[in-house]
């Protein structure tokens, strides 16, 4: 599995959002729920907005040469258990199709943990979808384990 060696992590700019929104609908279940147009959704640009607004979030992606190969979404949550602890919660973890298997994911996961190291979490946290398996497998191998059972209530879209 070759890694990407001009692999450059950066937060997300507004005109990232067409790219990012491509790769979080480019498979059979993000193809589901997200809205690819030609223009941009307003509720896409809120979103974009709330999240570079908020220090908790850090909407972040990949790129080799300029071009956008992955993207994914870091949010720390202070609480009260672990005396106070804070978390981190990644989520919306896309590599670009082309870009698959070559060690990118890794990469990202890598990098996405010592962020959360670097702000002081002692505990990354991801859900994914039950049909994704080999997702799962790919998280198992970086060391997760499925320790809780989750439950979702959907609201609206």
């Amino acid at each position: 599995m070759n890694t990407e060696p001009n692999l450059i992590f950066r937060l997300a700019k507004r005109e990232d959002l067409a790219e990012i929104i491509f790769m979080l609908a480019d498979d059979s279940i993000g193809a589901q729920r997200e809205a690819v147009t030609t223009e941009i959704s307003g509720k896409y640009i809120t979103a974009f907005e709330n999240i570079q607004a908020d220090p908790n979030q850090e909407l972040t992606v990949a790129e080799i040469d300029g071009e956008l190969v992955g993207t994914f979404q870091l949010t720390y949550i202070q609480y009260l258990n672990f005396q106070g602890g804070l978390r981190a919660q990644i989520e919306a973890v896309r590599t670009k199709s082309t870009y698959r298997n070559r060690g990118i994911g890794t990469k990202v996961f890598e990098y996405a943990i010592n962020r959360a190291k670097e702000k002081g979490c002692h505990l990354v946290q991801l859900t994914s979808d039950k049909q994704r398996t080999s997702a799962i497998r790919f998280y198992e191998k970086l060391g997760f384990r499925p320790t809780h059972e989750g439950m979702k209530l959907l609201l609206t879209i």
